[in-house]
């Protein structure tokens, strides 16, 4: 139907999806719809090495492996609306017949971002203009993961554009956050989190600008960042096909540390270089990963990027994991990024070089008035506005609201010539030397970089109206294409995470009021976010999974061990308890 009648097609679409996910859901066996019984928590709690290990010794079945999962998706969808596709039945059958019960991830169920090809099932992305297309074979990716054992189970909640750290699209809604609804579960993979931080185990998603490692932060679950080239990424749908600029990568999630690691270590010794050739051949290296955990430290501290500071909630976890691995012995300093390729240049880069076809690929696939993430609007109006429009508009904001910071973000901000796609990816090549030498020097030489995941715990819904600029603590990474890892702290606390004024006057007082901070702080109340995760990002260089994963482990311990008596800060991160 051609536009704007094809409004109407959007909507009987998405009416069509959403009746199909509820008939599914609806028609599952009983059991799926009761209570965890013992049974289902001890599968749930089991640590990995040990259901792989009773799953290929057949002393567990890998079919009611997938039944416990069910109920754990069966539930995490009527509590945060995580699930677009659900794979049951066609799981069970797949445990029985085509999964490789003798692999490393025997048994193992995987959820996946919805974006991963699987065998009648659509890549919808959360447009109308995607759904109802199922794919009729597996892509690359599924394939390794049944060669090795696993089961996926569930395709996950993602935005429209996947430009987001929201999960919400026109098709299936808004994916709600898994400790306080109101606020989202990150995005753009936010299904995931929600899901895990509920039970799931493991999952894949992808990151642009930090869309593994958000969702991790705001629902209270584990990520690594996986430098381009290190996990198989054939096999996948995108919105903006062909955007190589700050290229996408997909990473693994999980709901604990020792299950992310345990899964990435197996997906590298499936040689996934042989099912997608965009994978380097680079075997898993147990020797870096061991070390990096025993071993003393040397840490730079990034407590602000300088662009938009940490609210009090995110300050007080990095100084906890800061006071604990300082308690442990190793060595922390705070760190001067390079002045020429600092993270508001960093930032200014990556969001041309992400948006260099001015908005126009991610909206290709909308039908006429079919709703976007307001945070990409935002990005879509600027890109589209004519050139001397957008020029006055720098103007106004640069000298009329006195604000040079966000001035220069808009002054740029639009489609580019192949000429000059040419010169900022130069520009990336440059800033990426720039670093390299800069960890090189012996003034630097970091194990790993600790700095926030985001400048907030999660947001409320709708907030990337005004939030989609603050993204500069993940997106630095992408475009240096670094390898980075989650792990969740601690919980906002109403009163110690108070601000002491209102917003506006701290961010005066701390040097950064400008439209990018005012957009995240201004959502930022401590009494509504109370309960929700807090979180660090480790942060090593390019093709350092193992080493990045080792600091991980470093920094849970350094955790789990510390307590302060003063402030009772410390311990390690309690998990939400399966109920």
């Amino acid at each position: 139907m051609l536009p704007p009648f094809d409004y109407f097609t959007y909507r009987r679409v998405r009416d069509s999806k959403r009746r199909e996910r509820a008939n599914r859901f609806a028609s599952l066996p009983t059991a799926y719809h009761t209570s965890f019984t013992a049974f289902d928590k001890s599968i749930i709690n089991k640590p990995i090495e040990e259901l792989v290990q009773e799953v290929q010794n057949s002393s567990l079945s890998a079919t009611d492996v997938v039944r416990t999962y069910g109920k754990v998706a069966v539930k995490a969808q009527e509590k945060t609306n995580c699930v677009t596709e659900l794979l049951l039945p066609e799981a069970e059958s797949w445990a029985q017949s085509e999964v490789n019960l003798k692999g490393p991830l025997a048994g193992v169920p995987v959820s996946l971002k919805d974006s991963v090809q699987i065998k009648g099932f659509d890549i919808s992305l959360g447009y109308t203009r995607l759904a109802q297309k199922p794919y009729k074979e597996d892509g690359p990716m599924v394939r390794l993961l049944k060669d090795a054992g696993a089961v996926p189970y569930a395709k996950t909640a993602l935005p429209v554009t996947l430009l987001s750290f929201e999960s919400a699209n026109a098709l299936w809604g808004h994916c709600r956050n898994p400790h306080v609804p109101e606020y989202s579960p990150g995005g753009s993979t936010g299904g995931e989190g929600a899901l895990l931080a509920l039970g799931g185990r493991i999952g894949i998603g992808s990151d642009v600008a930090g869309s593994v490692r958000v969702p991790a932060a705001w629902s209270g679950v584990y990520s690594l960042r996986c430098s381009t080239g290190r996990w198989p990424k054939a096999g996948v749908n995108t919105s903006m096909a062909g955007q190589e600029g700050v290229a996408s990568v997909f990473s693994p999630m999980a709901r604990t540390l020792n299950d992310l690691t345990y899964f990435s270590k197996a997906i590298i010794d499936m040689k996934p270089w042989k099912y997608d050739y965009t994978v380097h051949p680079i075997v898993w290296r147990d020797e870096e990963e061991s070390e990096a955990k025993s071993k003393k430290l040397r840490i730079g501290l990034m407590m602000s990027d300088g662009v938009v500071p940490p609210t009090p909630a995110i300050e007080r976890a990095i100084s906890t994991t800061v006071a604990a691995l300082t308690a442990a012995g190793h060595t922390v300093s705070e760190i001067t990024p390079p002045t020429n390729a600092d993270p508001l240049t960093g930032l200014h880069l990556a969001s041309q070089l992400l948006n260099s076809d001015g908005c126009v690929t991610f909206n290709s696939h909308l039908h006429s008035f079919e709703p976007s993430d307001p945070g990409a609007d935002q990005l879509t109006r600027i890109a589209n506005l004519p050139r001397f429009l957008r020029y006055m508009y720098y103007f106004y904001v640069r000298y009329i609201r006195r604000d040079p910071t966000w001035a220069a973000m808009i002054r740029t901000f639009g489609p580019k010539s192949a000429a000059d796609q040419w010169k900022l990816v130069a520009k990336r090549e440059s800033f990426r030397a720039t670093w390299h030498a800069w960890w090189d020097e012996e003034s630097q030489n970091y194990d790993f970089i600790l700095c926030p995941v985001n400048a907030t715990p999660a947001l409320p819904h709708k907030a990337m109206h005004d939030a989609v600029s603050s993204c500069g603590y993940t997106f630095l990474w992408n475009l240096l294409d670094y390898s980075a890892g989650v792990l969740p702290v601690s919980h906002v606390d109403a009163k110690k995470d108070a601000l002491y004024a209102p917003y506006k006057k701290v961010l005066k007082q701390l040097g950064t009021d400008h439209a990018i901070a005012r957009g995240a702080w201004m959502h930022y109340d401590a009494v509504k976010m109370a309960g929700l995760p807090t979180a660090i990002q480790v942060v090593g260089r390019r093709w350092q999974e193992e080493k990045v994963l080792g600091y991980m482990a470093a920094v849970e311990n350094a955790l789990e061990q510390y307590y302060d008596p003063e402030s009772g800060e410390g311990g390690k991160y309690p998990l939400i308890e399966i109920d």
